[in-house]
């Protein structure tokens, strides 16, 4: 099993004292988006977790233990590093703090096990190709020897989306294929090798490839293991990334991404942030007494193993 920890919400750059208990005390609870009086347990430890995914915007708050989880635990990191300002992004650190973190987390996990994120792509009348050029030449310059590779997409316009970024411009295909050459050229100056999440060929004339963000291959390669032959279904349509248990909550991410889905109400996130509690098991709020826990099997794909069998045991 795959335990995902920034599919719903950024919990590496905003909850990370929580993350660093669940991790200490070796078990955390999650709930079902879907049927929300369902929660399941997992339990935190190297032989029962094939591989943790950590996806954030910034590993800043994470930098003094993180490298001990690597230690234990087979681990994949991305990061995501965009250059969009406060106008987009508004409350993450400046750019050149998240970029420094990413070449602290690389010397203390291994290069191999880091990906940079630049993504989503979105266009407005500032941040118009040209911009998206430069900034990517400026981020790319700093991470290509830190980094394993380098995944783009594009913004998925939802409606909220347009609502909360009235001056968004709609991309046609043709336009993500200009830019998406452009950006494999950049990466080639620097020997970034460039793929594009969830898409499919049309991209491959520029000699940029599609499939999942997250798949067994990557994290064989990155962790020195092999997996068993496992379908990967992804995590939404489109996806083509191994499906993974995500350990965080919608709703939840103080961080004001205009561009993210992951917020839907306003009200609710303002709720949830309330509600946190970081010596709880679980992320927001806590386990109600007619809550139906469910123990995870956390089946493995791993053909061989080794792992050691408690993170604090040392």
């Amino acid at each position: 099993m795959i335990l995902s920890a920034g599919l719903r919400t950024d919990l590496v750059a905003a909850y990370p004292m929580w993350l660093y208990n669940r991790f200490k005390a070796g078990f955390v609870y999650a709930r079902n988006p879907l049927f929300p009086g369902r929660v399941t347990y997992y339990e935190l430890k190297p032989n029962k977790v094939d591989a943790l995914y950590f996806c954030s915007k910034s590993y800043i708050n994470v930098l003094s233990w993180i490298g001990e989880i690597g230690k234990h635990f087979r681990t994949l990191f991305h990061c995501t590093v965009n250059g969009y300002g406060t106008d987009v992004e508004q409350y993450l650190p400046p750019l050149e703090d998240r970029i420094q973190a990413v070449k602290v987390l690389s010397r203390s996990v291994g290069k191999e096990r880091v990906f940079w994120r630049y993504d989503p792509i979105l266009l407005t009348e500032k941040y118009d190709t040209k911009r998206h050029f430069e900034l990517f030449e400026e981020i790319g310059k700093e991470l290509s020897p830190y980094v394993s590779g380098c995944i783009i997409s594009f913004v998925e316009m939802f409606p909220r989306i347009s609502q909360r970024m009235a001056g968004i411009l709609p991309l046609s295909n043709e336009e993500k294929v200009r830019i998406a050459k452009t950006l494999n050229g950049i990466a080639a100056k620097y020997r970034l090798n460039l793929r594009i999440c969830g898409a499919d060929d049309r991209y491959r004339d520029v000699g940029v490839y599609g499939g999942g963000c997250l798949t067994l291959d990557d994290i064989s390669k990155a962790n020195g293991c092999a997996f068993r032959a496992v379908p990967h279904h992804g995590n939404k349509r489109g996806c083509y990334c191994i499906t993974s248990r995500d350990i965080g909550w919608y709703d939840s991410c103080p961080l004001g991404c205009k561009y993210c889905n992951a917020n839907r109400d306003l009200m609710i996130l303002k709720e949830n942030l309330q509600a946190h509690d970081p010596d709880s098991p679980i992320l927001i709020g806590k386990i109600h007494e007619d809550d139906v826990v469910l123990r995870s099997s956390q089946a493995s794909y791993i053909r061989n193993d080794g792992r050691q069998i408690s993170l604090f045991d040392l």
